[in-house]
């Protein structure tokens, strides 16, 4: 066997057991998910598992790594508009929409912190305060918001976010939440934002 064979079999062997893990963490979260429920739904063994990823709790770690990464791509989609403040707003509602779905709402915000700790999302959480950050710095300089530190309006901006997206994800009703946090979020917004002369 080939050494480019052999490394094709591990990314596939990988990509099969955290589709399946997805899928069962989704329905079924992460505590009532057994090992066995996914090595079957991807066709193969606890030996794999343990091979490519430890345990449980690894496997749920690469799970929410492939989520963060597809999730900061939906966001730069979103803010990607000519009109740098409409994408600022639109990446920050999308952040709290993506609460509702079932996969974020039940691995990424509610599984990851309680299985794994805070500190596993520190790295996404550090990538947002860069991009916001970024951001604002960038609408500062042309004007389009009021004069402040970039830094720490990112870090303001990031944990209302953040913490509007686990309210929003621990509710019965999630989708009453989720549209208080965006009109509440609109508000919050716009005190940072120049209107042009009339």
């Amino acid at each position: 066997m080939t050494r480019r064979a052999r490394s094709d079999m591990i990314a596939e062997t990988k990509t099969k057991l955290i589709a399946a893990a997805r899928e069962a963490f989704r329905q079924r979260g992460y505590a009532e998910t057994s090992m066995d429920d996914f090595t079957a739904l991807a066709g193969l063994t606890r030996g794999a598992l343990y091979h490519h990823f430890g345990d449980k709790k690894g496997l749920l770690r690469a799970v929410v790594e492939t989520l963060d990464g597809e999730m900061d791509a939906r966001l730069d989609a979103a803010s990607a508009t000519p009109d740098p403040w409409d994408g600022f707003v639109r990446r920050c509602r999308l952040y709290l929409e993506m609460a509702l779905e079932p996969e974020i709402r039940q691995i990424v915000l509610k599984d990851a912190p309680a299985v794994l700790g805070a500190s596993v999302l520190e790295p996404s959480r550090r990538q947002c305060l860069a991009s916001l950050a970024t951001r604002l710095s960038a609408m500062i300089a042309a004007g389009v918001v009021r004069p402040g530190n970039a830094e720490t309006l990112a870090r303001l901006i990031n944990g209302a976010l953040s913490d509007a997206a686990l309210w929003i994800a621990e509710a019965d009703d999630p989708a009453m939440r989720l549209t208080s946090a965006r009109d509440n979020l609109d508000l919050l917004l716009s005190g940072l934002k120049i209107e042009p002369r009339t």
